[in-house]
């Protein structure tokens, strides 16, 4: 039975270390590329060994006006995931505790989430450019807030199921009301989960590419879209593609080792059904 569970180890070893490998591997690659100068990322077979170089991140930030674009999808992504929390948070605890709009609401608000995004885009270009909110950061906010609020309502609702109901009501008793109750148990009690929602919809915002493409201009053109700007008829620049998308991966990985814990616990959270 020891040497069967050791085999059955080193094979759940060895199948972890392949999966981890092929998501791994791709992400180191583009990593080295951004070191290389523009021959030697072009030849084959590829350099393993070669003479760093950070002409392809000064040239991004110098010459391909990274910051800004970089500006863009932080305010961007920032105000639609502070908006979509306090809304979808009151929207969720409603609707959960009060069953506000029946249980017809739950099921239109997953059924939200199937609708292909390119349906909307042509729809969303023509009324922004009526009423003058194409290429300006509030176009897009609303936008991202169309298909990221009811992802947060949805998620809320899981989370705050899992607060107990009677603290609700030994709350009401000793005299708080129905917004105290939200302010001082549910939200507390739901932190993990609020986190987990944030952090989520904010990566939703950040890599969103077919609205940013249609909607957006050169002032308030996201990463996504600027990165993409670099592949051209003339070429592509995969240095610079590599080392912009180096930077944009950065605050992704920055906040995952700075909420793990969080995270985990809010995802722990939302998947025990209460």
């Amino acid at each position: 039975m020891i040497g069967e569970s050791r085999w059955v180890q080193w094979a759940s070893h060895l199948i972890l270390g392949t999966a981890s490998a092929l998501v791994l591997l791709p992400l180191l690659w583009v990593l080295r590329t951004s070191f290389v100068d523009k021959v030697v990322a072009y030849r084959m077979p590829p350099d393993l060994f070669f003479t760093p170089t950070l002409d392809n991140y000064r040239a991004i930030l110098l010459e391909f006006d990274f910051g800004t674009f970089f500006l863009n999808s932080l305010i961007i992504a920032l105000v639609t995931t502070v908006i979509a929390l306090v809304i979808g948070s009151l929207a969720a605890y409603a609707i959960d505790r009060f069953r506000t709009g029946g249980p017809v609401v739950p099921v239109a608000i997953l059924a939200t989430q199937m609708m292909p995004p390119i349906v909307l885009v042509i729809p969303f270009f023509l009324i922004f450019k009526r009423v003058g909110l194409a290429d300006t950061h509030a176009g897009l906010i609303i936008t991202y807030l169309t298909f990221n609020l009811p992802y947060v309502v949805w998620l809320m609702m899981s989370f705050f199921k899992r607060v107990p109901r009677e603290l609700d009501e030994a709350a009401l008793i000793d005299g708080a009301g129905f917004f105290g109750v939200f302010w001082h148990i549910i939200l507390p009690a739901a932190l993990p989960g609020i986190g987990a929602a944030g952090v989520l919809s904010f990566v939703l915002c950040w890599n969103e590419f077919l609205f940013a493409l249609m909607l957006s201009g050169q002032e308030t053109k996201t990463l996504p879209v600027a990165i993409s700007s670099l592949v051209t008829q003339q070429g592509t620049a995969i240095g610079a593609v590599c080392a912009s998308t180096v930077l944009a991966i950065a605050p992704m990985v920055i906040i995952y080792f700075a909420i793990r814990k969080l995270l985990v616990a809010g995802l722990s959270l939302g998947a025990v059904k209460g």
